[in-house]
């Protein structure tokens, strides 16, 4: 278990095995189905971060990991790797450090063929995350039952338990995780235990190469801003009835650099998105909307900079949410295919302003 302590007040169990009995009888990862427990966590504690990939700049090769690849291709220049030959399962602490520190360069990092991590099961899961941080415990989503540090996601034929807008022309929300935390998330591992025959496909962008297309001057400005993320939304969605119907963690905001640096690689990155970030602080109302207007529309129409991830059986996908935003694609309805997927989610650090002169009121 991470540092938050489970506080359980009910034992009322709203999880998919009851309502899909027949099939948790057949469906290989039933026991991985999304659980809505009614326990109830305090709020997180702040905790000392130390990056991983900071330990791979000390070794000789910090990429030696990769040698036993047959195959390493860039998806784009500027972001994302996919690996063929190397089995997660099989890397020791070093080379995990040195999988932190190429996640942290190239953002995201796409592994083929890795059933065997897959199908090792919860335990397993939590090992692999805990070496790249302390675990994020999400305050609404499912969860493996006993495990709440596994974020689900899940939709299928009769149900979704996913945070989906309805009334909007499009199902693309970019964003970076549960950023609204005072330590949002780091390295992120996500995987699909079922998926559709063709669609659910999942977008990244570099918000490294968009804050780089912008001007300097504009940038420079953009160093000396600061703005609210807010998970207020996401719990009222649930607090709805919707996504399983549970806040188990009062939702919190916090304000963080508009850009922020890398503690690892240096690099500034974007650090605004559509779902959580609300407001730039010290600006007024019209002026803020009009920025973060701005650079949402601005990763919004920069297909030059992103990387769509197809997925296949057995593969796990890393990428580091300080220096990418993504979104799912819900483009698979129609067919009333399943897509579940498991999300392991270590918090890093504080994001670290890319202006030393910034102060963040947190």
């Amino acid at each position: 278990m991470s540092a938050v302590e489970t506080i359980t007040q009910s034992t009322t169990n709203l999880s998919l095995r009851a309502e899909h009995k027949q099939d948790s009888e057949t469906y290989k990862y039933a026991h991985l189905l999304p659980d809505f427990s009614q326990d109830k966590y305090p709020p997180l504690t702040p905790f000392e971060h130390i990056d991983p990939g900071s330990r791979a700049l000390k070794h000789a090769d910090p990429r030696a990991f990769l040698k036993a690849a047959t195959s390493v291709i860039e998806l784009t220049p500027n972001l994302g790797t996919e690996v063929r030959g190397i089995r997660l399962t099989s890397l020791d602490s070093d080379a995990r450090d040195q999988l932190a520190l190429e996640v942290a360069r190239r953002g995201l990092v796409v592994f083929r063929d890795q059933s065997d991590f897959i199908d090792q099961g919860p335990e397993a899961y939590l090992e692999w995350g805990r070496h790249f941080g302390r675990l994020h415990i999400h305050p609404t989503s499912g969860h493996p039952k006993g495990y709440p540090q596994i974020h689900l996601v899940y939709k299928d034929a009769n149900s979704t338990f996913n945070f989906e807008i309805e009334d909007s022309i499009t199902t693309t929300v970019w964003h970076s995780d549960v950023s609204y935390e005072l330590q949002p998330p780091g390295l992120t591992t996500f995987f699909l235990l079922s998926q559709p025959t063709t669609g659910g496909d999942t977008l990244f962008t570099s918000q490294v190469s968009t804050l780089k297309k912008l001007s300097p001057s504009f940038v420079a400005f953009l160093r000396t801003l600061s703005a609210v993320h807010s998970g207020v939304e996401q719990a009222n969605f649930s607090r709805s009835g919707k996504r399983g119907g549970v806040v188990r963690r009062e939702p919190v905001e916090h304000v963080h650099p508009v850009v922020r640096r890398h503690p690892v690689t240096g690099d500034e990155a974007l650090y605004v998105n559509r779902q959580f970030t609300k407001r730039i602080v010290g600006l007024k109302r019209e002026e803020s909307e009009t920025i973060l207007k701005f650079l949402y529309d601005h990763v919004d129409k920069s297909g030059d900079l992103q990387a769509r991830v197809k997925w296949q059986p057995g593969t796990v996908v890393l990428w580091d949410n300080r220096v990418t935003a993504h979104s799912a694609i819900v483009d698979y309805g129609n067919s009333k295919e399943r897509r579940h997927g498991a999300r392991i989610t270590p918090q890093a650090e504080q994001p670290i302003p890319a202006s030393d002169s910034l102060v963040l009121p947190n």
